[in-house]
């Protein structure tokens, strides 16, 4: 807890047996109320090791990114936080950066801070071609059509819950973005912070650089066009 303030985080796992243990080893529970494991469909022991060290664990049968981020947001509708932070469970974010998140939120009068790797340090590796491909594509895209020098679009990031709920999110695909580019439309106030990143130890979901630079290049492309015309509040681009 900073400052009185409730932080929760949320962590999106799909088979990260083995990550996750550090994941949440490396989130300080002094400055953390609650972590919650939304479980995408595990085929491992993810489940139980997200229980064992007293994370609350919740189960989203769609597969995807956003659609266990919006079951974590669900959830914690009843406790409504202050502050809430996006994690991957793979461990290639540092989670004991989350107060360099969250205290430009909490201290700072900022509505979204989101973790620049590009701003960061980055080992040898971990930004894989259609990682760097699509951070190129996305920056590009929503200063030209948004008007806000992003540098990343990486998931690691930390929001007011009201100011989050108040975006509507229902991208699936193109998650971190369409939050990205709501807010700016919202006129929130926005931070880049940078962060460091590794090669973490999990399995890649994205296989082969052509395929996977062809499946960013679309959850880009359709994230920021689908929602040029999006006014808080409007039913724009909604699945």
């Amino acid at each position: 807890m900073l400052e009185g303030k409730s932080i929760a985080v949320i962590i999106p796992a799909l088979n990260e047996e083995t990550t996750l243990p550090r994941v949440l080893r490396d989130i300080s529970r002094d400055l953390v109320d609650e972590v919650v494991v939304v479980d995408n469909g595990s085929s491992d022991n993810t489940v139980s090791v997200a229980k064992e060290y007293g994370a609350t664990v919740l189960s989203e049968s769609r597969r995807g990114y956003g659609y266990p981020c919006l079951r974590g947001m669900e959830y914690l509708k009843t406790g409504r936080p202050d502050v809430v932070v996006f994690v991957d469970g793979n461990y290639s974010d540092h989670p004991e950066e989350i107060i360099s998140l969250v205290e430009p939120v909490v201290r700072g009068g900022y509505d979204l801070v989101c973790g620049s790797r590009v701003m960061g340090e980055v080992e040898e590796g971990a930004l894989r071609l259609p990682v760097r491909f699509g951070n190129t594509l996305a920056t590009f895209l929503i200063r030209l059509f948004y008007g806000f020098p992003f540098t990343d679009v990486g998931p690691f990031r930390a929001i007011r819950f009201e100011k989050l709920l108040d975006l509507d999110l229902n991208d699936n695909l193109g998650w971190t973005i369409e939050m990205q580019v709501k807010a700016v439309r919202s006129r929130y106030r926005i931070k880049e912070v940078p962060v460091k990143y590794r090669a973490g130890t999990g399995t890649s979901k994205l296989t082969g650089d052509m395929k996977g630079i062809l499946v960013v290049g679309y959850r880009i492309l359709r994230a920021i066009f689908r929602n040029l015309f999006y006014t808080q509040g409007s039913d724009t681009g909604r699945l």
